[in-house]
């Protein structure tokens, strides 16, 4: 019988990722989410029945332990930017991690690859971080083998980074980012994916591996390049921290206040996390120590933030006859 692995959040877009190299490789994958009625669409990563959606709650000990069942592996890519409500930082970040580690331990799981983040430091500047290093913590308590990972942002076709800026501007001529000469070091999620894969099929040595793509960028230097793959010009205002951080917390209250009806843009927490660059440390076990090549920005972002562009698919295609008309 071939082997099985639980990733928990696994349809969300790191998860759908690793799912499929696993199902590639031969695996049963588990893909444990809230509501599998609407991950139906992993079951075409594999041949009928490799791949099934099952519902867990990652707040309740008896549902993490029965979609854990049986489980050479497990992952658990799960994460979250709410820090209210039931599903917060400490709910999912701190204790979610915390009982996959003790279930996997109790039920003899061999292998466990958890999905940190680069900003992760007990001692830093933003809950998210906190909260992150006191789940690899909890891991590493239970499971002291685990491969935990720590990419910087993440790119690619269902980010929530590229695809959101690229979308404001369809409706403003000015686009605001806080932080402009923070560094990001992009890391593509098919590289993360890999390296996932790897520690859950015992290819990857434990430890702590920090991810990042070939490049360093600043924030504003990030949204100057998407501007151009999408062809639009841009106003690119900086909001400097001591003006971000108090609109961070006017659009928390909001937010609080709506019952969540209106999202705020940015917390007081992502303010905060914006005062630290987001690149691999020196001297950290990266995508080199994995023999993974990682891949650039200019040979993915095309692909997907096409759709933002003036003409949206027709963009080349206006562009070649313009190009002939001059000729």
């Amino acid at each position: 019988m071939s082997r099985l692995v639980t990733i928990y959040g696994g349809s969300g877009f790191v998860g759908r990722y690793i799912a499929r190299r696993m199902a590639q490789k031969g695996w049963r994958v588990r893909v444990a989410v809230r509501r599998p009625h609407e991950a139906i669409f992993v079951k075409p990563y594999g041949v009928v029945g490799q791949v099934a959606p099952v519902a867990c709650n990652l707040r309740d000990d008896d549902s993490v332990r029965s979609v854990m069942r049986g489980a050479d592996a497990v992952i658990n890519c799960v994460g979250t930017f709410d820090r209210r409500g039931k599903n917060n930082f400490d709910a999912i970040q701190v204790e979610g991690a915390r009982r996959v580690a003790k279930m996997a331990s109790e039920t003899g799981v061999g292998r466990m690859v958890q999905i940190s983040a680069i900003g992760a430091d007990a001692d830093g500047p933003s809950l998210y971080g906190q909260s992150k290093a006191k789940g690899e913590e909890a891991v590493l308590e239970y499971m002291p083998e685990a491969v935990i990972l720590r990419p910087s942002v993440i790119f690619g076709a269902e980010d929530n980074f590229f695809n959101r800026f690229a979308g404001m501007t369809r409706f403003s001529p000015v686009l605001p980012v806080v932080g402009g000469g923070t560094k990001f070091q992009p890391v593509y999620v098919d590289n993360v994916a890999e390296a996932a894969v790897m520690g859950a099929t015992g290819d990857a040595a434990p430890g702590i591996y920090e991810l990042g793509g070939p490049d360093v960028h600043t924030f504003r230097e990030l949204m100057q390049q998407m501007l151009g793959v999408i062809r639009r010009r841009r106003l690119i205002v900086n909001i400097p921290f001591a003006l971000a951080r108090p609109m961070g917390i006017v659009m928390d209250g909001v937010e609080f206040l709506s019952g969540g009806l209106i999202p705020a843009q940015i917390t007081r927490d992502q303010v905060d996390s914006l005062k630290r660059d987001n690149v691999v440390s020196e001297g950290a076990k990266g995508l080199d120590a994995l023999g993974i090549h990682p891949t650039a920005m200019e040979a993915v972002l095309s692909d997907y933030l096409w759709r933002f562009r003036p003409s949206g698919q027709y963009s080349d295609i206006k562009e070649s006859a313009r190009n002939l008309r001059q000729g």
